[in-house]
């Protein structure tokens, strides 16, 4: 930790905070600001737990204690929902509550399914249910289904029946099993933090502002890893990967001027895909309203496919559509 310089923790803290929050706090940030950041994102790859955890403890310390104050959770949650609203502050003091209190088998958390089965395997079927009744569904999940198929059926049972377990019980097993952990689990089990990835991901769901901001400012750093996180963006152009039926529910969301704006100067493709999805009737209006247009500033044109990729995403992320990109596998009836 003493290593780690400010703009190190901000990066760590931004990125478990989730990324439809990162998004949002980096849009309150300056330009400076935000391009240090998004450097410090791409190079934490993979980070100790331990190490963001105390990143976790460090912010709530300072949140609750402040610099000479008196503290409390009261001033911690009147700082969070000033900075990230009601809702997202709940969220963030639940998990830093979590983080702060720890959890009986916590060092099983972020350990590879695979070393966690074979942490496992040779202990008895109802130790291993309190195990997994302990973790996060979708980490037992897999590590249940790595497990011998007699033993799945039997822990599966197990793990309905159990109501309550003693403290103690689930002390000692705890206790057991971390220092069995220190010769199976490797490298302090390291959990991606960062990298290209989580930061377009992060870009996709910021506004057109911050998102011109960070892809300037890291294209200003290393073009070609600019160009690496453009590539994977999902842009105005990526509608021809939508489904009709995605096109359309996408469709009746924009306005017409809106649409005609944008369709200046696209590719037949992305024509095609937008024209084929309209009645006749909207088709012809929409013909006649780019016809109207003229010429328009590519700002404008810019601005205007912004706001319907903002459309698509929110539509993506509540889960109404699906986005194949080309490198996924279609999806078969």
């Amino acid at each position: 930790m003493a290593a780690l310089t400010g703009t190190q923790k901000a990066a760590m803290l931004l990125l478990q905070l989730g990324r439809d929050r990162a998004a949002r706090v980096m849009a309150q940030l300056d330009v400076n600001e935000i391009e240090e950041l998004t450097a410090e994102i791409l190079r934490l790859e993979r980070v100790d737990q331990r190490l963001a955890d105390e990143v976790l403890e460090e912010f709530h310390a300072v949140s609750v204690v402040g610099p000479g104050v008196g503290g409390g959770m009261g001033l911690a949650q009147h700082l969070l929902v000033a900075s990230l609203g009601a809702e997202q502050a709940a969220d963030v003091l639940e998990r830093l509550q979590t983080t702060m209190q720890g959890q009986p088998f916590e060092f099983l958390q972020h350990a590879d399914a695979r070393q966690v089965v074979s942490l496992l395997s040779s202990e008895h079927p109802q130790a291993i249910a309190l195990v997994l009744a302990h973790l996060k569904p979708d980490h037992a999940g897999i590590i249940l289904a790595g497990l011998d198929p007699e033993l799945q059926a039997d822990i599966a049972h197990r793990i309905a029946l159990m109501e309550r377990a003693s403290p103690d019980v689930v002390q000692v097993i705890a206790e057991t099993l971390q220092r069995k952990a220190s010769s199976v689990l490797q490298a302090n089990d390291f959990a991606a933090v960062g990298g290209v990835q989580p930061l377009v991901e992060i870009i996709n769901r910021a506004d057109p502002g911050t998102e011109k901001v960070i892809l300037e400012g890291l294209a200003a750093r290393d073009e070609e890893l600019a160009e690496e996180v453009r590539s994977r963006m999902f842009v105005f152009a990526d509608i021809t990967l939508l489904e009709d039926r995605a096109m359309q529910l996408v469709l009746r969301q924009v306005e017409t001027a809106q649409l005609s704006v944008a369709l200046k100067g696209v590719s037949d493709g992305v024509r095609e895909t937008v024209m084929r999805n309209l009645s006749e009737r909207a088709r012809e209006n929409l013909l006649e309203e780019i016809e109207l247009l003229g010429p328009v500033r590519l700002s404008l044109v810019e601005d205007a496919r912004a706001a319907i990729v903002q459309v698509i995403r929110r539509l993506e992320e509540s889960g109404q559509i699906v986005i194949r990109r080309d490198a996924e596998d279609e999806l078969v009836a």
